[in-house]
């Protein structure tokens, strides 16, 4: 069996009364920070392909409705942790495309000073605790600092796919969270495949979402593709973190379009998979549904552009900044 679309899988009920609205204006908004995140991913992986970023890099193009429609419910000062693919969790909590790229490239105008590389970002600044490399690092970063959030009013967000949750960080976290009403959103964004392995082959049960019950925690499975429902799934998680009724559970179903890193090409998806999926892109998805909600082509095609200009800018930015000097110990006024 390979993966299938979610929207052939039976998602949650919305809660009796409750009532979302719908600015086009901020979905308007939400669709050029998604626009910002492939442009970003695309010129990213042209960089490495010409040498200029080293190490390896995970893409994240095809999932961005999960980031920027869980952020679109977050406040500036909640806090968020993403993965080792945290370039779009990074741009969707605020963090600067100039500032990233520059990190990506190794450069002193990078958001770490050009120390953290693609795999582990932070920006405090954005609330963004950090990227994580260890699988599940994201789940244990998020539920600490969730303590600290519920002191200062906060949420906080753990971002992770689909293989971390048959690690041990996810039912520990998970199970701390619940006793201590943790107010934490956790984000599965499953794109079917943890590194080269179907979800499925590897999952007992085939289930992911449903293992939130097990700690009763509330869980939803989500169409991880299309913004308006990851941004009302995610609105309902955070206010009921926010008002104390502890942490969630959501599932965004969506798929990568690259393969796990620049070492992957990806040969083991189903060529029919693949274009199921690309025909559910979530900037398509969201295109069509901001026309159909009264924005103008025009407009769509504003925040397109500039989408793609902004980007040209940040890389070219970040070329022409320098490298850190290696004499520099960032941080080590902090140390003993």
């Amino acid at each position: 069996m390979s993966a299938r679309p979610a929207q052939e899988t039976e998602r949650a009920p919305e809660p009796a009364g409750l009532e979302r609205e719908h600015d086009p204006g901020a979905f308007l908004d939400a669709y050029a920070r998604m626009v910002l995140i492939r442009e970003f991913e695309q010129a990213i992986h042209r960089l490495f392909l010409k040498g200029e970023v080293h190490g390896t890099t995970h893409l994240s193009a095809g999932q961005e409705a999960v980031p920027v429609g869980v952020c679109m419910a977050l406040d500036a000062d909640d806090y968020v942790s993403g993965t080792y693919r945290g370039h779009g969790h990074a741009l969707a909590k605020g963090t600067a495309p100039e500032a990233l790229a520059a990190e990506m490239l190794g450069r002193a105008s990078g958001v770490c000073g050009g120390r953290a590389g693609s795999m582990n970002v932070v920006d405090l600044e954005h609330g963004l605790v950090g990227c994580f490399g260890i699988v599940g690092g994201s789940i244990a970063a998020a539920t600490g600092a969730a303590l600290s959030a519920r002191r200062q009013g906060r949420v906080s967000v753990a971002f992770f796919g689909d293989g971390a949750t048959n690690q041990a960080y996810f039912h520990e976290c998970l199970n701390f969270a619940r006793v201590l009403e943790l107010p934490v959103v956790y984000v599965c964004e499953n794109n079917f495949y943890g590194e080269f392995t179907p979800m499925e082959n590897v999952t007992a049960g085939g289930e992911i979402a449903a293992r939130a019950g097990a700690y009763k925690i509330p869980f939803t499975v989500v169409d991880g593709n299309d913004l308006w429902a990851v941004r009302d799934a995610a609105t309902e998680a955070v206010e009921r973190a926010r008002s104390e009724g502890g942490p969630t559970l959501l599932e965004c179903q969506t798929y990568r379009h690259y393969g796990h890193s620049k070492s992957d090409p990806a040969k083991y998806r189903p060529d029919d998979e693949l274009e199921r999926w690309l025909a559910r892109d979530p900037l398509t998805i969201a295109r069509e549904r901001l026309l159909a909600d009264g924005i103008g082509e025009d407009e769509v095609t504003a925040v397109e552009t500039e989408g793609r200009e902004e980007m040209e800018r940040a890389t070219q930015a970040a070329l022409a900044a320098p490298y850190p000097d290696p004499r520099e110990r960032p941080g080590s006024e902090f140390s003993g």
